[in-house]
Order: C-alpha cells, then sequence, then structure tokens
C-alpha cells in the first residue's frame, strides 16, 4: 500500500511517501511545498493544490493520511492553515485518493510509544524506522513522514470502516 502523509500547513506542507507491505516501509519520496509569506493567500493556496496534484500524479498513492488540525493560541494562524488543509483534502479528494486523518496525539502514540512525545523523539524514530541515512528536512517533512507510519500500522482498521460506510 503506497500511503501519502501529509502535515498542512500555509507556509510549509510536509509530504512523505511511503511503501507498506507486510510489516516493511520503503520511502519512496518526501519534500516539502513551499509559499512564500508575501504571496497572497489565494496564489499561496493555489500553490500548494498543484504542488500535492503532481505529488498525486507521481506517485499514485492508495490512500493520504492528514494530520488533523491542531488549535493553539493564535486563530489568525490556524484559520490559514485550516484553508490550506481543505485545499489538501479538496486535492486529494478530486484524484481519487481515500483520506484518513489522525491527531498529533495519535501520530506520536504509534511512532514513539507515546502521545507527548518531543518533536525531537518522532523526528529520530522516523529516521530509526524509516531507515534514512539522515533526519529528514524541513521538520514538517519529517512530520508529514510521522502521519504515513502512523496510518500504515492502524490503517487496516481505519481502511475497514471507510469502504463499510
Amino acid at each position: 500500500m503506497v500511503i501519502l502523509g501529509i502535515d498542512p500547513g500555509l507556509a510549509i506542507v510536509g509530504w512523505g511517501v511511503i511503501d507498506y507491505r507486510g510489516s516493511r516501509f520503503d520511502v519512496l519520496g518526501y519534500g516539502s511545498i513551499q509559499t512564500p509569506a508575501g504571496m497572497p493567500t489565494e496564489q499561496r493556496l493555489a500553490a500548494i493544490y498543484d504542488g500535492l496534484k503532481e505529488i498525486i500524479q507521481k506517485y499514485k498513492p492508495d490512500q493520504m493520511a492528514v494530520e488533523e488540525l491542531f488549535f493553539n493560541t493564535n486563530q489568525t494562524t490556524g484559520i490559514r492553515v485550516a484553508e490550506a488543509r481543505g485545499v489538501i483534502l479538496l486535492c486529494a479528494t478530486k484524484h481519487g485518493v481515500p483520506t484518513f486523518e489522525y491527531t498529533p496525539l495519535q501520530v506520536k502514540q504509534s511512532v514513539v510509544g507515546y502521545g507527548r512525545a518531543e518533536k525531537k523523539q518522532v523526528i529520530t524514530m522516523v529516521t530509526m524506522l524509516l531507515g534514512l541515512k539522515s533526519a529528514p528536512k524541513p521538520d514538517d517533512t519529517a512530520d508529514a513522514l510521522a502521519i504515513a507510519v502512523c496510518h500504515a500500522h492502524s490503517g487496516a482498521s481505519r481502511l475497514a470502516q471507510y469502504y463499510n460506510k
């Protein structure tokens, strides 16, 4: 199963594609879609859509896993990230990729074994689990790979829920 993990954002969308077969991970690609701060929001959203469309067309994922939105104290930032997340979900739907969502707590629990793990612990575990020579940069990319790993670990039960709706 080819899984596209996405860490949504407006400035940086982390992405990672893994192939998960019989409890074995193969990393197919990872990176980030970045949009400049001075660019109008609608152009940034279009750039995210176009970038994700290219990734979907290149890797042809069977499923996409996206981190659910976590609101901190800055609601303006949260709204912008929600807009980017909407574009990401739209792009997946338009290209026929089933989407599954996970909270940051679920991702950390799945990858590190502790839901309150620090970002550095997540990056270390992703690097180790996937057999990478170095930690993925930027951090959003490591988070996207962690989301893909989380889905691989819990995807069978989530997939059954999706198809039994």
